[in-house]
């Protein structure tokens, strides 16, 4: 659909689609016997056209650009396609650009006939607007320089005695040194969808969420159903847990996943502000010197807003965010205009909102609209299940990160990890792998980097109290084996190949826990 389009783009998606395009339109234009400044040029083109119809969709633009709108234009799209743009100061008739980062990497500096993908796309959308538009390229990081620098003049008589790439739109096209395009755009042709992303990369978009734990499994199943709703939802949980990406994951499960996910911490913003946060202000209405505050409400209009923290929120803001959820409407502070809010609610709490509705501190009213659908996300300390998982994760993202290997967990970690009552949640262990991931100097992680005042701290409420080292350690590698055999679907085989033991060590340990790996091979009810 095109109001998924602009959301597509992506620094992979452009250079998957440069070289299948690339391919195409080299092929076309006689089995690669034209210049490759030809087909670039032609793919620079193409892609403009794309490039503006998802633009103008994401910012509901119809109609004549100005030189503003074009200069926003065209700096936003080559960011989302990998490039660092900005304006500069500009001459009256002209737009200026500058960049200190290419779409195509540092390889642009063997192939410089790649900034004709640059010099075409800026000039067929300028020149679909604007009729004419001449591109030149004072300075390119494909040459060496620090940093790119274009200027897009519209004016051919301002432009006719410099040296560039011109582009004219005449009968219906756009001409540019050897190439035409159509002059219009189109959210249906088949090259211009190749660009923006003709599939539905869904899955994709969606948070990734790793749970093994009932509890959390429990939890996905419930986003799962009450996604494609328009139900308000109340998400509980500590700190840390994770309910702004269960937020999220119900977001890009909507039908609004095109839309804006505004997320606001209700108790991060001063008493004194959060209806204007929320709602906007309007001022000097009377004076001359209008001035309008658009607040998240309209930020977030079609889309999902997602309070965090939500029993800060003072009792006049309750009375008025109740306000909009029964009616779906809203005024600025300062205003008298009447605005729809089609706005879905995620809200969040850390501690159980009844304690605030009994102290009177929470309205009771507002507790019921936003509490269509609860989902408790229970603390990391009751789903240890979920730890060894995360850990892999988290050392994982972190490998790509810092681009160094990932140094797996020594048992003495695994220990530490399991043992530990990470008060901090998931926010904590990412921390806390972080930290140890950094400062690591051997090929096993041997020992987190615990807060001092808790590395050795017995446990309290979770699975774990009380055990030794010994019965920690027991608990560790039989959640170990399990997500191994879970992984290879119950092969020992393979399980004993990625850990560096036989099959028959494999087969005495998963005796010694009792599990059966029948239970993880296909067709087996677990």
């Amino acid at each position: 659909m095109t109001d998924k389009l602009f959301s597509h783009l992506s620094p992979i998606l452009f250079l998957q689609t440069f070289v299948t395009q690339s391919l195409e339109v080299s092929k076309n234009m006689g089995d690669g016997k034209a210049d490759d400044h030809c087909y670039i040029e032609q793919l620079g083109l193409t892609a403009s056209g794309c490039f503006e119809t998802a633009y103008r969709q994401k910012s509901e633009q119809d109609g004549p650009l100005s030189h503003d709108q074009y200069a926003d234009m065209i700096v936003e799209i080559k960011n989302k396609i990998g490039g660092n743009f900005s304006r500069t100061s500009s001459e009256p008739g002209m737009v200026r650009v500058v960049n200190t980062r290419c779409p195509f990497g540092e390889a642009v500096m063997q192939a410089p006939e790649l900034c004709k993908m640059t010099s075409s796309l800026f000039g067929g959308i300028a020149a679909r607007n604007f009729g004419y538009a001449k591109v030149i390229l004072d300075k390119r990081i494909a040459l060496g320089d620090r940093i790119c620098e274009a200027r897009i003049y519209t004016d051919l008589d301002q432009a006719a005695a410099l040296e560039g790439d011109e582009y004219h739109r005449e009968q219906g096209v756009i001409r540019g040194r050897a190439t035409t395009v159509e002059a219009h755009i189109t959210e249906d042709a088949h090259q211009g969808r190749a660009w923006c992303g003709g599939g539905e990369p869904e899955e994709a978009d969606k948070p990734l969420i790793i749970a093994r734990s009932e509890a959390m499994l429990k939890a996905l199943e419930t986003v799962k159903v009450v996604a494609p709703t328009t139900a308000s939802v109340l998400i509980t949980g500590e700190t840390g847990v994770g309910k702004e990406v269960i937020a999220r994951r119900i977001h890009a499960s909507s039908e609004r996943r095109s839309k804006n996910f505004i997320a606001v911490n209700c108790g991060a913003i001063p008493e004194n502000l959060v209806e204007t946060t929320l709602f906007g202000h309007e001022r000097g209405a009377f004076t001359g010197a209008y001035e309008v505050h658009h607040g998240l409400f309209e930020q977030a209009e079609a889309g999902s807003l997602f309070l965090d923290e939500i029993d800060s929120l003072p009792l006049a803001t309750q009375v008025r965010l109740l306000r909009v959820l029964q009616d779906g409407e809203f005024e600025r502070v300062g205003g008298k205009q009447r605005l729809s809010a089609d706005v879905r609610i995620i809200a969040a709490a850390s501690m159980r909102l009844d304690k605030f509705i009994a102290n009177g501190s929470f309205r009771t009213d507002l507790y019921y609209r936003i509490n269509v659908v609860p989902i408790f996300l229970p603390p990391l300390r009751e789903r240890r299940e979920d730890i060894l998982p995360l850990v892999d994760h988290i050392l994982g993202q972190l490998s790509i990160k810092y681009k160094k290997a990932a140094n797996p967990l020594s048992e003495t970690a695994i220990a530490q990890v399991m043992q530990y009552e990470w008060p901090g949640n998931i926010r904590e262990l990412e921390n806390v792998l972080e930290r140890s991931f950094l400062f690591s100097a051997t090929p096993l992680l041997s020992d987190l980097l615990l807060p001092i005042n808790q590395a050795n701290a017995p446990a309290g409420s979770g699975q774990a109290p009380g055990l030794t080292l010994k019965e920690v350690k027991h608990q560790a590698e039989a959640l170990f084996l399990k997500e191994a055999l879970s992984h290879f679907r119950g092969n020992i085989c393979a399980v004993a190949k990625s850990l560096g033991l036989t099959p028959r060590a494999i087969h005495q340990k998963i005796n010694l826990h009792s599990i059966d790996p029948n239970h993880y091979r296909p067709g087996t009810d677990i």
